[in-house]
């Protein structure tokens, strides 16, 4: 598996886990963070990922040294 193709799994899957957050648990009070905030940064850090597999698989395999 490439390094695109990881990107190009995880980065959805974390952007639709940071969107449940952000939409079912804000209701939900602990005593250290709000779910619906993590929900924000982890749509982010998926959407960055997505980006990043979509850039690479863009570029095709790098060259070997």
């Amino acid at each position: 598996m490439t390094r695109a193709s990881r990107n190009l799994l995880a980065g959805p899957a974390t952007l639709v886990a940071g969107l449940a957050l952000w939409l079912f648990a804000g209701g939900v009070d602990l005593p250290v963070v709000t779910p619906a905030k993590v929900g924000v940064v982890m749509m982010c850090a998926g959407g960055a990922e997505t980006l990043l597999g979509l850039h690479r698989a863009a570029r095709g395999p790098a060259e070997p040294r």
